[in-house]
């Protein structure tokens, strides 16, 4: 018997995985390997394709700052940080000061107009409207984050200002910061909505019975119980849209004008960071000047302010966390 086995065994034109007893469990060594050279490619992959990010960071902070160091050697930093004239394009007086002003006062109202709208859009949802009625809202909301904003700009010269601005102002210019503000707002209110509306779902269904339970209504629910337990989510989604508008370009430059003012007037122009940058790019300047090299120490501000708010908000952000189980 032993020696029929093994002349079988051993037997031309049989493999060894043919002889093995059939209950017997066989190893695929080829494609074992097979998959984990696959899989260590894939993990590779993600890993580059990850880090393509990083770098593309990395190579924008280094440009900004080699540029801006080059512009800082001809303008004093400290003139350029508190000085209170900017008339750049004339290669005379560079102090950022009302361009961060107008910066600031188009961050201001849009966010006086979103992130109230956008949290009682998402209350609505979230609380008050019926299944049908929320899958066909926030898809219709979100529409408005996929219009250009070039459209919202024009938008806001040539219905807000003529129809809802100057009727009621009448000291209302053809360019004011209101208006932009007002279409920068219009802008980001789908992403407070959407965001909020998201975290909002996320609260345990527990939490809304049990205020139930204890006789609250739908409204002292939604507020003292659904909003404290979103606030971080709530939270990000303000800071994002906040990031958003003050680094809005092209609603600025149509609707806001291009004259820099230290205190701005809302019913006047203002000239921001971004629309100082797009008029210079637009326009003759020689490379290696002043007014060249500006841009950067223009876009390196703009860069670290919205740095400072995201280091900020993921501060607020871990503070306010809840981790539900």
């Amino acid at each position: 018997m032993r020696n029929g086995l093994v002349g079988q065994a051993a037997a031309p034109g049989i493999s060894p995985l043919a002889a093995a007893p059939p209950n017997e469990p066989v190893l695929d060594l080829r494609g074992a390997k097979s998959r984990k050279l696959s899989e260590r490619l894939i993990g590779v992959f993600l890993f580059l394709c990850g880090s393509l990010s990083i770098v593309t960071t990395i190579g924008i902070v280094f440009v900004l700052i080699v540029e801006a160091v080059r512009f800082f050697r001809l303008v004093s930093p400290i003139d350029f940080y508190t000085g209170t004239e900017w008339t750049a394009l004339f290669d005379r007086e560079f102090g950022v000061l009302p361009l961060v002003s107008g910066t600031l006062l188009i961050a201001v109202i849009s966010m006086a107009v979103a992130l109230p709208l956008g949290l009682m859009s998402a209350i609505f949802m979230s609380e008050y409207a019926p299944e049908r009625a929320r899958m066909v809202l926030k898809p219709t909301l979100e529409i408005l984050a996929g219009v250009p904003t070039i459209v919202y700009g024009f938008f806001a010269l040539t219905f807000i200002t003529p129809n809802l601005l100057q009727p009621i102002f009448p000291q209302t210019d053809v360019f004011n910061a209101l208006s932009a503000g007002i279409a920068v707002g219009i802008m980001i209110l789908p992403m407070v909505a959407s965001l909020s509306e998201d975290a909002m779902g996320a609260v345990p269904r527990a939490l809304r019975e049990g205020a139930y339970a204890l006789g609250a209504t739908k409204l002292e629910v939604s507020t003292r119980i659904v909003v404290p337990a979103a606030l971080s989510g709530i939270f990000a989604s303000f800071v994002l849209a906040i990031s958003r508008a003050v680094g809005e370009t092209m609603i600025v430059v149509v609707a806001a004008g291009a004259r820099p003012n230290l205190v701005p007037d809302p019913f006047g122009q203002i000239q921001a960071m971004t629309s100082y940058i797009v008029a210079v790019i637009s326009g003759d300047t020689s490379v290696g000047g002043r007014v060249y090299l500006s841009l950067f120490a223009v876009g390196a501000t703009l860069f670290v302010m919205t740095l400072l708010l995201n280091i900020v908000s993921q501060g607020m952000v871990a503070r306010f966390r809840e981790v539900y189980q």
